[in-house]
């Protein structure tokens, strides 16, 4: 669609990734907070072994993780497809089959979860396909739309789309499970939602900003500057065996990974020990959850500005800071939680805030020596980050798997925490010998470092 010219028009094409981004990640997360009430739906029971009326819905542990399992998988199995099909095709159409392909995934998940467990799985993985979309998407949108001096902005705002998702289906999924329209409604409802949100994505997205209609030459010439044409060359080799070969790469990856599966661990499992170990209601659990992560969003974007328009402190201590921030401090104060007591549960809350306050910064460290040493192929990068939360999806449950059986146990939680606590101050602590602000040899082009607008005419 041919759309006026409008000035910083790069800011609405980032905030409609981001709501077609919580869309994906809202669809396969609805789960997560639903167990709590799908165990209490006693349509269609079965006698249980001891002779009373069990639900179908109250999964054990081990079928909750084997569901989360399946979307870890899918989105293994969906990543280098789709980065694939990005490099080859651009991201409006593929994003967009994504989108399609969830939401389809999402408004079939009451019924595949009433008829048949396997094809729950099968549903589930499928989600995790479309889900491996999500980080290739971010960053080509930050390295064909966001200026030199926005990177950070860019990558704050996108990559909060997972907190943002899970206060809104925490909230939503909450409300429509203790309400006369029940948990299937939240699917539903995700399903429509998401309809819109991809609507406005197949408006206003294009894969190349030069030529779009809607960008006046004042923003085209931010968005290129400091850009060399590889920048927004659309058939590119990629360098992938000097990319996972790079020290400071696979450093930043091991960053992303560990941080992830703190993150991870957290969307998916404390709707389950607040409520269980801690015992808060339904109804406080998921206003707990919505407090701790909107609460983040000062320290993120605070983050950002400080990243992108402080120049007084080099790249790399910035990077570093901010990385000990979000992975040293918040591996002491995650590894702390398991450890409060019901009696001090209000504790573990401000502890919890606070881990997702600090946690938030990461967009200017691990993400920002990605952005460095990657440079035009800065979206390869953040698109390995979403393999690692692949790998994330798959691990934090095995995790939680081994070290807890009994949901209710404070002590056996506690050992979860504590493992992935130690995992992630290793990781901050290999960031001081291999990160770095300069670009990698592979970056290098024969190409002048600022190109000229590609339409004269936009002058």
């Amino acid at each position: 669609m041919c759309l006026p010219k409008m000035p910083y028009y790069r800011f609405i094409v980032m905030m409609v990734a981001f709501f077609c981004l919580m869309s994906i990640f809202s669809n396969y997360t609805i789960m997560n907070f639903a167990f709590i009430c799908m165990k209490d739906d006693m349509q269609g029971a079965v006698m249980g072994e001891n002779g009373t009326l069990q639900s179908i819905y109250d999964y054990t542990s081990t079928e909750k993780a084997q569901l989360i399992w399946a979307v870890a998988i899918g989105t293994i199995l969906g990543t280098i497809p789709y980065n694939w099909m990005y490099v080859r095709y651009g991201a409006k159409n593929v994003f967009l089959s994504a989108g399609i392909i969830s939401l389809v995934a999402t408004s079939c998940t009451p019924f595949a979860a009433a008829n048949n467990y396997v094809l729950l799985l099968v549903i589930r993985l499928i989600q995790g396909i479309a889900y491996a979309a999500d980080f290739a998407v971010i960053g080509i949108i930050c390295v064909k739309w966001a200026p030199h001096d926005e990177v950070a902005f860019f990558v704050s705002v996108l990559t909060v789309f997972s907190p943002f998702a899970t206060v809104i289906t925490t909230a939503v999924t909450g409300f429509l499970c203790t309400s006369s329209f029940g948990w299937r409604s939240s699917f539903y409802v995700h399903s429509v939602a998401g309809i819109l949100c991809f609507v406005f994505w197949y408006i206003v997205y294009s894969d190349d900003p030069l030529s779009h209609s809607s960008v006046t030459s004042r923003e085209l010439s931010n968005i290129q500057k400091g850009k060399s044409a590889a920048h927004f060359d659309q058939k590119r080799e990629i360098p992938y065996l000097k990319m996972v070969t790079n020290k400071a790469l696979v450093c930043t990856w091991f960053n992303a990974f560990m941080d992830l599966s703190m993150s991870i661990m957290i969307i998916t499992y404390s709707p389950i020990y607040f409520h269980t170990v801690l015992e808060f209601p339904i109804e406080q659990t998921a206003f707990i959850i919505g407090i701790t992560n909107f609460a983040q969003l000062p320290f993120k974007f605070g983050a950002a500005f400080i990243s992108d328009r402080i120049t007084s402190i080099g790249p790399k201590t910035k990077m570093l800071i901010f990385n000990t921030i979000s992975c040293g401090i918040v591996s002491i104060l995650f590894g702390g939680l398991g450890f409060i007591s019901k009696d001090q549960k209000w504790i573990a809350m401000f502890l919890l805030i606070a881990v997702n306050c600090l946690m938030s910064t990461n967009c200017a460290g691990f993400y920002q020596c990605g952005r460095h040493v990657s440079q035009q192929f800065a979206d390869v990068v953040i698109a390995a980050i979403q393999f690692c939360k692949c790998l994330a999806l798959f691990f934090v449950p095995a995790i939680v798997a081994v070290t807890v059986t009994d949901e209710s146990n404070r002590s056996e939680w506690s050992h979860a925490f504590l493992v992935m606590s130690g995992l992630l101050l290793v990781a901050n602590f290999s960031a001081y010998f291999f990160f770095t602000d300069k670009p990698a040899d592979f970056t290098k082009t024969e190409e002048p470092h600022d190109i000229p607008l590609k339409y004269e005419e936009k002058m």
